[in-house]
């Protein structure tokens, strides 16, 4: 199941940017996003780009899918990266997490083998923040049912007074 509905600590979005950040200096790109497969936009660094981000990132989400069910029909589970290379600027997509895109948009001031070992090194640091976080957010979920939970015994234990002889 794709989450959608984001929840980001402050310790974690100032981690995921410094790792995003250290991505972009490293791998001398021009920019660095990170959206989710529903194509929600998680952070971003760099150049703001000429082009709608919302739009693009939806765009982003739908090509990795898109190319996820190739991998199926061509007997892979997944496909981790995906590369477009155009004639002055290219994209390097990466997954992280199990529903996590990198995007890191370059052009020929860079190289892709570069691009592809900083991204290497970077999606093992956005792992480890994300694994944290989502251990936080499924700890506070928990939380959440049993308050939930708690909460709809005492209701209905009240509602019984209510309508009790």
């Amino acid at each position: 199941m794709v989450k959608a509905d984001w929840t980001i600590y402050e310790e974690d979005y100032w981690a995921i940017n410094s790792v995003l950040k250290e991505l972009l200096k490293n791998s001398n790109s021009q920019s660095v996003l990170l959206i989710d497969k529903t194509g929600q936009m998680i952070a971003s660094v760099g150049l703001e780009p000429d082009f709608d981000l919302m739009s693009f990132a939806s765009l982003c989400a739908a090509d990795f899918e898109a190319n996820s069910q190739l991998a199926k029909l061509i007997g892979e589970k997944d496909f981790t990266t995906l590369y477009h290379q155009g004639s002055d600027e290219s994209m390097y997509l990466s997954k992280v997490a199990s529903h996590i895109i990198l995007v890191v948009l370059f052009n020929k001031r860079t190289t892709l083998g570069l691009v592809r070992l900083r991204v290497k090194k970077a999606v093992e640091g956005l792992n480890t923040i994300l694994s944290t976080l989502f251990d936080k957010l499924e700890y506070e979920n928990e939380d959440l049912k049993e308050f939930d939970e708690e909460f709809a015994e005492e209701l209905t234990k009240e509602i019984d007074a209510l309508f009790s002889d």
